[in-house]
C-alpha cells in the first residue's frame, strides 16, 4: 500500500492507522497547492480529486475520502473497530461524523475569514467536541483501545490546539493520551509535525 498526505491534514488519521497495524507501507508527501508529490510527479495523475488522503492498494485500487480509507483498514485490522454487533456501524457513524460535522467546521481557520466566521467557527467546533466527549466509553471513543474514528478525532484535536480553540479536558486528555503511543509519534515525525 501506498498512503498520499500532507502533513497535518486529516490524512494524518490515516497515517496513524497504518503505524499502529504495523504493517510495511509506502507514503508520500503531496503539496495540496502544487498539486506535486515529493518526488516531484503528479497528484492529479494519482487522484483527479487532488487531495489527501489517497491510499493506493497494492493491486493498484485507489481509495480517497478518510470515511472510506479509514472504513477499509478497518476490514483489514479488526483492532480499529469497536466490538459488537453494531461496532463497525458505531464506528462509521463517528467517522461520519468527525467529517460532516467537526471537520468541515473547522473551514474558516483554514481559509481567508472574518473574526466574526473564527468565531462562530470555534463556537460549532465546541458544541460537536462537547458532543463526542459525552458520548466517550472509556479513554477511547469506543472504551480501552483506540478506533480509527480516534485517529480521525486525533486530528481535529490538534488543529484545535494550533488554532486555540477550546475543547472539553476530556478530549485535551485523549490527544495527550493519543500523542503519547509510538505508532503517532512515528507518523508525527514521518510528516515533521514533532
Amino acid at each position: 500500500m501506498k498512503l498520499y498526505y500532507c502533513p497535518g491534514a486529516c490524512s494524518l488519521a490515516d497515517h496513524i492507522a497504518l503505524e499502529e497495524a504495523g504493517v510495511p507501507f509506502d507514503s508520500e508527501s503531496v503539496d495540496l497547492k502544487t498539486k506535486r508529490t515529493a518526488s516531484g510527479a503528479d497528484f492529479t495523475a494519482v487522484t483527479s480529486k487532488g487531495y489527501v488522503p489517497a491510499l493506493v492498494l497494492d493491486d493498484g485500487r485507489l481509495l480517497t475520502e478518510n470515511i472510506a480509507v479509514l472504513d477499509y483498514l478497518g476490514s483489514l485490522f479488526p483492532q480499529f473497530v469497536p466490538d459488537g454487533d453494531l461496532g463497525r456501524t458505531r464506528m462509521l457513524e463517528a467517522l461520519a461524523y468527525i467529517s460532516t460535522e467537526l471537520h468541515k467546521s473547522f473551514k474558516p481557520f483554514w481559509h481567508q475569514s472574518s473574526d466574526a466566521e473564527r468565531d462562530a467557527g470555534s463556537a460549532q467546533i465546541a458544541r460537536h467536541m462537547q458532543f463526542l466527549a459525552g458520548e466517550m466509553k472509556g479513554d477511547f471513543l469506543f472504551g480501552d483501545r483506540p478506533s480509527a474514528a480516534d485517529f480521525y478525532l486525533f486530528v481535529m484535536l490538534l488543529w484545535a490546539e494550533r488554532f486555540g480553540v477550546e475543547i472539553p479536558s476530556f478530549l485535551a486528555d485523549l490527544r495527550e493520551r493519543l500523542r503519547r503511543r509510538p505508532a503517532v509519534r512515528r507518523a508525527l515525525e514521518t510528516e515533521g509535525l514533532r
